[in-house]
């Protein structure tokens, strides 16, 4: 005694049927792991400088690329804000700010070190003429 030929494409038409949600899900997970490898805690900050030249401009890039946390860093000298997309377990806006104002500038409402502000060239200065 066989299997019936009628059972046998009805057994075929389950697998095929079970193969395609399995299929479906493992993309699911594929693509939701993808998604949580490209945010990975990360999070963006805008912050207003008082940056005010290019040389500004790469003085704050350069000296935030390699802080701890900081994932990307980029100033608009036109406006004169800061985007900075940062590890949020590793560091906080408020320690980015103040890494800001180490290097001489105002961090939204937070003036710059005083120290660190007198060493800045005189285009940096916020008082700096406009060319």
């Amino acid at each position: 005694m066989g299997i019936s030929k009628p059972k046998i494409l009805k057994n075929m038409t389950t697998l095929k049927s079970l193969s395609r949600i399995i299929l479906i899900a493992f993309c699911a997970v594929i693509l939701s792991a993808g998604a949580f490898a490209l945010n990975n805690g990360a999070e963006t900050v805008k912050i207003k400088t008082s940056a005010v030249c290019g040389m500004c401009k790469d003085r704050i890039e350069s000296g935030m690329a390699f802080e701890k946390g900081v994932k990307d860093v980029s100033l608009d000298v036109e406006t004169k804000i800061a985007t900075i997309k940062y590890n949020a377990k590793t560091t906080s806006p408020e320690e980015l700010r103040k890494k800001i104002n180490k290097l001489g500038y105002d961090a939204d409402d937070i003036p710059a070190d005083k120290a660190a502000y007198d060493k800045l060239p005189a285009c940096c200065k916020k008082d700096a003429p406009k060319h």
